[in-house]
């Protein structure tokens, strides 16, 4: 339980949540409506009728979180603003107490000794934005860069780091191509059309951290590592995929770029795009301080030979490949494949790809749900997940030792807390929270994490 992988000095280890994951407070001191809340309130969106209008109160709990972080030992705590509770409508008046909670949250974190880190879109979308067109047209991108400016005026003098956008797969494809997340679209040139008007923006948001004087800007990425399914030239074929989960977003933003696989990818859906603008390459590719990557899980994908005819039907998704199980390995409560090393492949290859082009790397969320239970003593011995974070923390370590420059760790996440479309049924926090009372238990991974940072000072 103590073999400890070894950090160089100056590497930070942190804990990362996500505002609608965990905050609640949902109608509360003026917050608006996010597109969250409309899809989890929408029948048979998420598991069990779900939704984040409590989730684990930190808005009125959060100096008992923050005492967790203090006595976790971590450096750094990354949290997400809810636009909503900020600009409630997306634009237009703000909200003082939304920055007056992020405001005691960051000084609260200040005199525990933990660095707040702030990712500015964790998905929650203002729902007067959505109505508008949401992430399909450019007034989004601009709109997120004012509450930027916004945010970052008010926070930027006790925050260092800034994370633009969370995970933009996620919001481009899962919200807008497969439905999935909200807001529940399922589209192609839609899709399409989202994921560039967030790549926008996060080059507007950039630009606005810039002018507000923040130390450094970088944006987070869930960037997948790709096995093919076998040796066929089928299924080598199908890691096409790279241009769905990586490339779109890579080679904009670290090479000004856009891949040269994407009409192969997407046919005439990304040849009809008409929203790309003259200019936007050089907006999305500003210089950044660092690149956020969160991993979980490699992606073993095989070919797929059927594909809608009907462009009018066809989503961004549907690229010719499928994702089939890995052979061999363990599986974490969500079905993903446990493989360390991929982590190490993945960042290595990152590095080859991009060479100095490619800024230090945060590795922004990683961890596993498992599925853990309090014992007849209260506590929570979740081995599986300790074993899952030594093991790619040691993968994290080889990267380094391979050359590529990685300056911190975040966990995902602090807190169980409402997992999305699985709703309350995923547990992924080293610290329980049992949502009927609010009550934490920091579990056996929280305290290995503990041991595992102090190891690093001895």
């Amino acid at each position: 339980m103590n073999d400890f992988p070894r950090f160089p000095p100056g590497f930070v280890f942190g804990a990362a949540t996500a505002a609608y994951q965990i905050e609640g407070a949902a109608r509360e001191d003026g917050r608006g409506q996010s597109i969250w809340d409309t899809y989890s309130h929408t029948p048979g969106r998420v598991a069990n009728g779900d939704t984040g209008d409590v989730a684990c109160d930190h808005y009125h709990r959060y100096p008992e979180d923050v005492a967790l972080l203090r006595d976790l030992g971590v450096g750094s705590y990354r949290f997400s603003v809810a636009w909503p509770r900020v600009v409630p409508d997306g634009s237009g008046p703000v909200n003082p107490k939304g920055l007056d909670f992020y405001s005691r949250l960051v000084d609260e974190l200040l005199a525990a000794g933990v660095e707040p880190a702030v990712t500015l879109y964790h998905w929650d979308l203002p729902q007067a934005l959505e109505d508008r067109g949401g992430w399909r047209v450019r007034e989004t991108a601009e709109r997120f860069a004012e509450y930027t400016a916004v945010v970052a005026d008010h926070l930027g003098d006790r925050v260092p780091r800034w994370i633009t956008l969370n995970e933009p797969w996620c919001s481009a494809f899962l919200g807008y191509s497969v439905g999935r997340h909200a807001p529940g679209a399922q589209e192609g040139r839609g899709a399409l059309a989202a994921a560039h008007h967030l790549l926008v923006g996060h080059g507007l948001a950039v630009q606005a951290l810039r002018a507000a004087g923040v130390r450094e800007a970088g944006i987070t990425l869930n960037l997948d590592h790709h096995l093919p399914a076998t040796d066929s030239d089928a299924d080598r074929a199908a890691v096409r995929a790279d241009t769905l989960h990586n490339l779109v977003w890579t080679e904009p933003i670290l090479a000004g770029r856009y891949p040269d696989t994407e009409e192969e990818t997407w046919g005439e859906l990304i040849t009809d795009l008409d929203v790309r603008r003259d200019g936007d390459l050089e907006l999305i590719a500003q210089p950044l301080d660092f690149l956020g990557v969160n991993y979980y899980r490699p992606i073993v994908v095989a070919d797929a030979p059927h594909r809608e005819s009907d462009p009018a039907l066809r989503v961004a998704t549907d690229n010719r490949y499928t994702e089939v199980p890995m052979p061999g390995v363990r599986r974490t409560a969500m079905g993903w494949p446990v493989a360390p090393g991929t982590l190490t492949d993945l960042l290595v290859d990152l590095k080859k790809q991009y060479g100095d082009a490619l800024p230090p790397v945060h590795i922004t969320e990683n961890g596993s749900a498992e599925d853990d239970e309090a014992g007849p003593d209260g506590a929570v011995h979740d081995t599986d997940r300790v074993d899952y974070l030594r093991d790619h923390l040691t993968a994290l370590r080889a990267a380094i030792d391979a050359g590529v420059d990685v300056r911190g760790y975040y966990v995902w996440s602090l807190l169980d807390n409402f997992e999305w479309a699985f709703g309350y049924a995923k547990r992924f926090g080293i610290v329980r929270v049992d949502y009927a009372t609010q009550r934490r238990v920091p579990k056996d991974s929280y305290h290995w994490y503990r041991r595992m940072i102090a190891a690093q000072r001895a």
